[in-house]
């Protein structure tokens, strides 16, 4: 029997039924927002929840978090909830939760999606001083789910007072790569859903000039369906145009990154193993040959 003393309660972190109630023209808004869909939402979180989430976010320490450091991204991220503030948990229960999957399932136009609960790829992010992210398309079938099509993403963002001098917006790139289309400022409690597809480019590839000990830092959420046939393909990255010489550095390291997702998928390899190799790499990178 559950006692009043024994129930943990939460306070509210997101406001659902809203949502709901607007899904009609949230649909429409989402459907035709070029140069894929997806939908910008302001003021997602209950001001309380989002307060909470920004003084929880944990620091980057090099044991907790998963680095990312090579030629096509310089970022963390964080999978491991047990070790979350409550509030970053109870948003991730809520969104990872049917009804607001289901939610999104009819803003985007996909029946019966699915969360995911490993957080491949998703979980807590974080980009410091000269961190970026080249302009790609992600993974299309989870790496150990293969018949998991990836459909969605939802981006929080958690960052109090970031200015527009500090970088990072989020850059949503043509399916030709020819132009960016639209730009999105990761300001605090700011959601973007868009859909996954082949083409859906996106990116903040410019190295971030944001102070030290400032960081660019959000929730990364990732919804599948279940198909018989998935389209299966690693990130693809692609340089823009003007990036010239660069752009054979983003091609040969998205080829590496393809092998290494072969072992993921094929072998069990895990991030946090791929996360050693990459870290004594950059190491090695920086520190350069001895003169």
């Amino acid at each position: 029997m559950t006692t009043e003393a024994s129930r943990e309660t939460h306070p509210p972190v997101l406001d659902l039924p809203r949502l709901t109630g607007e899904l009609d023209r949230l649909h429409a808004q989402y459907m035709s927002a070029p140069p894929y869909p997806h939908i910008v939402l302001d003021n997602f979180l209950e001001p309380g929840a989002v307060k909470a989430a920004i003084e929880e976010f944990p620091p980057l320490d090099p044991g907790q978090w998963t680095n990312y450091l090579h030629t096509n991204e310089r970022k963390f991220s964080h999978t491991d909830p047990d070790t979350w503030g409550p509030t970053l948990r109870e948003i991730l229960t809520q969104l990872n939760s049917p009804p607001f999957v289901e939610f999104v399932s009819k803003l985007i136009g996909v029946d019966n999606l699915i969360p995911d609960p490993s957080l491949e790829g998703g979980g807590l992010h974080q980009s410091t001083t000269g961190g970026f992210l080249n302009v790609h398309a992600d993974f299309t079938v989870h790496p150990h789910q293969r018949k998991w099509q990836r459909r969605a993403n939802i981006l929080l963002y958690l960052n109090e007072g970031w200015k527009p001098e500090y970088g990072g917006d989020l850059e949503l790139w043509s399916a030709d790569m020819k132009q960016c289309v639209e730009k999105v400022a990761p300001i605090a409690n700011r959601a973007l859903i868009f859909t996954t597809d082949p083409t859906s480019f996106h990116g903040h590839p410019e190295p971030m000039p944001c102070p030290q000990g400032v960081a660019r830092r959000s929730m990364a959420l990732y919804y599948f369906s279940v198909e018989d046939d998935p389209f299966v393909r690693s990130t693809e990255y692609r340089a823009r145009p003007g990036d010239g010489a660069h752009s054979i550095m983003i091609y040969a390291d998205k080829q590496l990154l393809r092998g290494y997702d072969w072992t993921k998928r094929h072998l069990g390899v895990s991030d946090q193993v791929g996360s050693k190799i990459l870290a004594f790499r950059d190491r090695v990178l920086r520190k350069g040959p001895k003169g």
